[in-house]
């Protein structure tokens, strides 16, 4: 929900349709000025027709995004083989991850300066070209090269993306268009290392990424006619490079000191110490710069509150927990129940899949409950239960399966509410600031849960194993069930850590009124 300062007046409320009128009546004085806030003439509204085309221009707009996370990854030893250099493949993903984390931020930020219109056909724009290059790519330093600039424009497209979304649906609505968002990202986690060994197997290896172009004009030619009729939020300013460089250096530092600490370097070698000791200085110094600039990249009062704290905390717990189990779990299947690396990967379906529905759920019920976050806390918490339950026990794998689906239905639930709710506590020209810096964050905890749940491992079963995208070596690596079985109750007890905390965090957010229709109205119309 917008919020505004008390200089805007009654009679500027009362040229509002009244549901409008009535929230901002409810509003806190103290958050930001008039000259933030958006003009308080209503937008023509959308038809239904606008909004569907719109929604499944961005649907398929994230599709892109969400394949080419997983995609590479079934064509890795292929594309090894052709290039003769093994030892550097890691890169190929890596240089993806690193760029797209650190740059969500700035295109969230820069969509709130320029509109979301230029942002989007840029981000896209990096993407396509990102993608030619990888296909054309002679050598794998070129390869690694191009996967960072796609990285660029893929990581753009996850907060461009939902700030439209809420430019053109309200809050109240909002969470079911972020359900049908998390099922494109399922999917195209689900398909990614289908369709890439296809290619490597069949056809090519740069059809991976030759693929991206029909799609990308599939998607531009769906949104590019329909962007022009989208309410304006965005606010033009000065731009913050300083801060913005130092919050991406700062990331990558971070993220480097999680991909290299545990396996090219041991935690405490003086190389990964010093990494940790630079990204800290950066960190320290992007928040002393944002606390004296006049207009900060990433404002820290943003981060502050009663909501983006605890909304912050508790969506990043729930997608660190399902990253880290996503890129575990397959080890833990292939050693104690003996399946196959194909038949480990359908496994992990009910976990991706369930976890989808729980968000429907929630998003439905954001629709038509006034107090929407309950759905939220009773998902977190059976999840908890449910984690608590893998802890403990020990389950023949459709037992195992069949709670692993019944933690993800509580999982789920997280997604929509922390993202509306975020969304819905800061003024219309500052939420792709504080969507992007949600994916910064997100993406921060998912590589930070990833190489806890590894350490965790490997303090378990005192030995290296096979990690990350590595399992089809399990085999390899000679561990007794018993004792993989004692190793990864320590990870499924710190997924229900993580789910306790994401639980206490929505226990203590604040509920602030969503606007739209309310639940006697039917849901016709975007804002």
């Amino acid at each position: 929900m917008n919020k505004f300062d008390r200089q805007s007046s009654s009679a500027d409320i009362q040229t509002l349709p009244d549901d409008i009128a009535e929230e901002l009546s409810r509003l806190p004085s103290e958050v930001i000025s008039v000259d933030d806030a958006p003009s308080i003439t209503p937008p023509a509204p959308l038809s239904q027709d606008e909004v569907r085309t719109i929604v499944i221009s961005l649907m398929l707009t994230m599709f892109l995004a969400a394949l080419d996370q997983t995609i590479v990854a079934t064509a890795l030893p292929t594309i090894g083989r052709q290039f003769q250099d093994v030892s550097n493949l890691s890169w190929v993903i890596t240089a993806y991850l690193l760029a797209s984390t650190a740059v969500a931020p700035v295109f969230g930020t820069l969509s709130d300066i320029y509109g979301r219109r230029v942002m989007i056909i840029i981000s896209l724009s990096l993407f396509v070209a990102g993608s030619v290059l990888c296909a054309v790519a002679p050598n794998m330093p070129m390869l690694i090269l191009a996967r960072g600039l796609q990285g660029l424009g893929g990581g753009g497209i996850m907060p461009v993306v939902q700030t439209v979304i809420s430019d053109v649906v309200s809050p109240r609505e909002r969470g079911q268009y972020q359900a049908y968002f998390s099922s494109v990202w399922m999917v195209g986690g689900i398909l990614g290392p289908v369709i890439g060994g296809v290619f490597a197997e069949h056809l090519h290896w740069s059809m991976i990424f030759w693929i991206n172009l029909p799609l990308t004009a599939a998607a531009l030619g769906l949104l590019l006619p329909n962007m022009k009729k989208i309410p304006v939020f965005h606010r033009k300013r000065k731009v913050d490079w300083l801060g913005g460089v130092l919050l991406m250096a700062s990331a990558v530092v971070f993220m480097l000191v999680l991909t290299w600490g545990g396996s090219r370097y041991p935690w405490l070698s003086p190389t990964v110490l010093a990494m940790v000791g630079s990204a800290i200085a950066l960190a320290v110094t992007f928040v002393w710069h944002a606390r004296r600039a006049d207009e900060p990249f990433l404002p820290l009062k943003l981060l502050t509150g009663s909501v983006a704290p605890f909304a912050l905390t508790a969506g990043g717990c729930g997608l660190g927990a399902i990253t880290g189990l996503t890129v575990q779990l397959p080890l833990y299947y292939e050693s104690v129940y003996h399946l196959t690396a194909s038949e480990a990967g359908l496994a992990l379906i009910p976990l991706a899949a369930v976890s989808t529905c729980g968000a429907a759920i929630a998003g439905r019920t954001m629709a038509r409950a006034k107090h929407y976050k309950r759905v939220a806390i009773i998902g977190t918490s059976w999840a908890a239960l449910c984690g608590l339950g893998l802890t403990l026990t020990t389950l023949p794998l459709w037992g195992l399966l069949t709670l692993m689906a019944a933690f993800a239905l509580g999982l789920g639930t997280t997604f929509p509410v922390c993202v509306v709710s975020l969304q819905n506590s800061v003024a219309r020209p500052q939420v792709g600031t504080i969507t992007g810096a949600m994916n910064f964050f997100r993406s921060l905890m998912s590589s930070f849960t990833v190489a806890a749940f590894a350490a965790i491992l490997l303090i378990a079963l005192g030995i290296d194993v096979p990690l990350a995208g590595e399992h089809h070596a399990a085999g390899s690596v000679a561990i007794p069930t018993e004792d993989m079985r004692h190793a990864f109750r320590y990870v499924f007890g710190a997924a229900t850590a993580l789910m306790t905390i994401a639980a206490l965090c929505l226990i203590a957010m604040e509920e602030r009124p969503l606007a739209g229709p309310s639940a006697k109205q039917p849901v016709e119309m975007a804002e």
